[in-house]
C-alpha cells in the first residue's frame, strides 16, 4: 500500500533546508509535492558547493539538494510577475498546503500571504517555517542552521563547561525545525478534516530547538538551573557515560538506577572490591566519588576490545549498554538496516544509492523513502497544462513573457 497521506496535494516555497525537509518529509508519506523555484537559478540549496568544507558534488549532482528534495515536483516561476502570481493563486486553489520559508512579509509582499491565498481556498493550511517565531521582536530577523542553534542554547549545552559553545554539524537546528513543520501540518490536517478549517502554521529553529532539549529548559524553569556540562571524566553516575577500549572504539552504559547494577557489574568487570569500597557504597557517595571510579573504569575497559566488551555484558547479566557509533559507522549497522533507517535506491542518474529510510513505522500505509530530486523546471509544463488548464497557446506565451 502507499503513504498515508496519498491525495493530499502540498504547495512548496521554501529553500534551503527547514523548509524542503519538512515537504520532503511528507512527500515520503505520500503526499503530492509541487515545488516553486525562482525562474533562473531555483532554489538556491542547488549551488551549494560545500558543507563544512566537503564537496556536494555527486556525479554533476549536488546531494545537498538531493537528499532534501526527493519525490517532488518542479515549476520555475518569475514571482514578480503578476501572471506568475495568478499561477501561485490556481494552485493554491486546488491544494491542501502551502509551506513557505522567506522573511516575514515578504510572501505577503507578493500577494502569497495567508489572507492572499486563504481567499482562494478556505481550507488551505498555510505553514510557515521560521527562524524565531512568528511574533515578538526578532520575528522578522533572517536565521539559519548556525543561528538556530546559537539562540536555543544547544551550543552551550554540548561540550563541556570548559569548552566554548559548540556547533553540532549536519543542520540540526534546520532538521528539528523541519520535523515540527511537518508535526504541525499533520496536527492542522487532522484539525481540518474534524472542522473543515484552514489554518496557518508555524514552526520556528527556536521554538523546535527548544522542544528538542525540553528537559534541560524545565529544570531551568521549574529548578532554577540547567544541566550542567560535566566531563565524562567526573560524571555523577559512572554507569551513565561512555569509555573507551583497547582498540580505540567506545561503549556506551546508560543505567540510570546504579545501585541496581552497581554489584553485578563490578563483578563481571573484574573489580569485586568495588563492592565492599565505603567511597562507592551508594548512588549519591559515589557521585562525590564519581571521578575516582571513571578512572578505575577507564583503566578497565582499555584492557580488551569493544567487541569483547559487549559479549562479556551480554553473556554475564542484565545490563542497559550499546556501542558508541561514527556518523560514518550508521549505514552498516545491522539494527540500522534491519529496520530499513537507511534504504537502497537506483537513482535514474546517479545509480545505486543509499537514502535515509522512514524514521516511523506504519504497518499498514508505510510510506516510501525512496526517490529523486527534480531539475529545476521539470514539470512545469506539465502542471500549467494538465492540473491548471493552460493551453500550450499560453504555455509558450507565458514562456515568452519570463514567466515561467
Amino acid at each position: 500500500m502507499g503513504g498515508p497521506l496519498e491525495g493530499i496535494r502540498i504547495i512548496d516555497w521554501t529553500i534551503w533546508q527547514q523548509g524542503p525537509v519538512a515537504t520532503q518529509m511528507l512527500a515520503d508519506l505520500g503526499a503530492e509535492v509541487i515545488k516553486i523555484e525562482e525562474r533562473e537559478r531555483g532554489d538556491p540549496g542547488r549551488g551549494i558547493t560545500a558543507v563544512a568544507g566537503s564537496a556536494t558534488n555527486k556525479g554533476g549532482r549536488n546531494y545537498y539538494f538531493e537528499a532534501n528534495n526527493k519525490h517532488k515536483k518542479s515549476i520555475a516561476l518569475n514571482l514578480k510577475q503578476p501572471e506568475a502570481r495568478e499561477i501561485m493563486h490556481r494552485l493554491a486553489a486546488r491544494s491542501d498546503v502551502f509551506v513557505q520559508n522567506f522573511r516575514k512579509g515578504v510572501a505577503s509582499r507578493l500577494g502569497l500571504g495567508y489572507a492572499d491565498l486563504a481567499a482562494h481556498n478556505p481550507r488551505l493550511i498555510y505553514a510557515s517555517a521560521s527562524g524565531y517565531g512568528p511574533e515578538g521582536p526578532d520575528s522578522g530577523e533572517p536565521s539559519f542552521d548556525y543561528l538556530g542553534q546559537a539562540r536555543s542554547g544547544i551550543m552551550n549545552a554540548v561540550g563541556t563547561g570548559s569548552t566554548a559553545p559548540t556547533y553540532v554539524y549536519g543542520g540540526i537546528a534546520d532538521q528539528m525545525g523541519a520535523i515540527m513543520l511537518a508535526y504541525g501540518v499533520l496536527a492542522a490536517l487532522f484539525a481540518r478534516e474534524r472542522t473543515g478549517i484552514g489554518q496557518e502554521v508555524d514552526a520556528s529553529h527556536l521554538g523546535s530547538m527548544m522542544a528538542l532539549q525540553g528537559l534541560n529548559v524545565v529544570a531551568r524553569t521549574i529548578m532554577g538551573k540547567e544541566f550542567p556540562r560535566n566531563t565524562r571524566a567526573n560524571a555523577y553516575n559512572p554507569l551513565w557515560n561512555h569509555y573507551r577500549c583497547a582498540d580505540d572504539k567506545w561503549i556506551s552504559l546508560a543505567m540510570l538506577q546504579p545501585d541496581r547494577y552497581w554489584k553485578d557489574f563490578c563483578e563481571v568487570i573484574g573489580k569485586p572490591e568495588l563492592i565492599e569500597d565505603p567511597r562507592f557504597a551508594e548512588v549519591k557517595i559515589r557521585g562525590k566519588n564519581s571521578a575516582a571510579v571513571v578512572a578505575i573504569f577507564d583503566e578497565v575497559f582499555a584492557t580488551r576490545p569493544r567487541d569483547e566488551w559487549m559479549r562479556v555484558l551480554k553473556g554475564r547479566g542484565d545490563f542497559i549498554y550499546t556501542i558508541v557509533n561514527s556518523v560514518s559507522d550508521l549505514p552498516e549497522d545491522p539494527q540500522v538496516r534491519a529496520n530499513d533507517y537507511v534504504v537502497d535506491y537506483d537513482h535514474p542518474a546517479l545509480g545505486n544509492l543509499t537514502l535515509l529510510g522512514m524514521p516511523v513505522k506504519l504497518s499498514a500505509t508505510p510510506g516510501e523513502p525512496r526517490g529523486h530530486a527534480p531539475e529545476l523546471g521539470e514539470h512545469t509544463e506539465l502542471l500549467l497544462t494538465e492540473m491548471l488548464g493552460y493551453s500550450w497557446d499560453d504555455v509558450a506565451r507565458l514562456r515568452d513573457a519570463n514567466v515561467i
